[in-house]
């Protein structure tokens, strides 16, 4: 019996490590307060509006943006995606990680009903990424 629990709990967590993509992260030469800046501009650049920001924890998450699916204002139906980054000074050092969160969304009468999906491509985070650093 304990074996077989112990087997089930291995599998259990090399599955969750296998489909969890965790965030991605780089190390930028520039001040913490140059990133901001240059991340908020890159964000909206590339079509994010912040839904929530806050400078003094370093801090920013996104409005979700549909992926796919169709939107007629009471009835909606398809995959969003919204970003969450994170920038740590150090000196004039700063790391940015950016998390994409992927989910299904089902909006009926403005109640709306999301599903977390499972997506490791990590291309979206990388070309933020990539993005801030050809900005700075």
């Amino acid at each position: 019996m304990k074996l077989t629990l112990w087997a089930l709990i291995s599998i259990l967590v090399i599955a969750a490590t296998a489909t969890a993509a965790g965030p991605v992260e780089r190390t930028f030469n520039a001040p913490v307060d140059r990133v901001w800046a240059t991340t908020e501009a890159v964000l909206k650049h590339h079509g994010w509006d912040l839904d929530k920001a806050d400078r003094a924890i370093g801090f920013m998450t996104t409005d979700s943006r549909r992926v796919e699916g169709e939107n007629y204002g009471v009835y909606e139906k398809g995959t969003r995606h919204r970003l969450r980054l994170h920038l740590k000074g150090s000196g004039d050092r700063t790391t940015v990680s950016v998390e994409r969160t992927v989910f299904k969304r089902e909006r009926i009468l403005f109640v709306d009903k999301d599903e977390p999906l499972t997506d490791t491509s990590q291309s979206v985070e990388k070309a933020v990424l990539d993005a801030i650093g050809k900005a700075l």
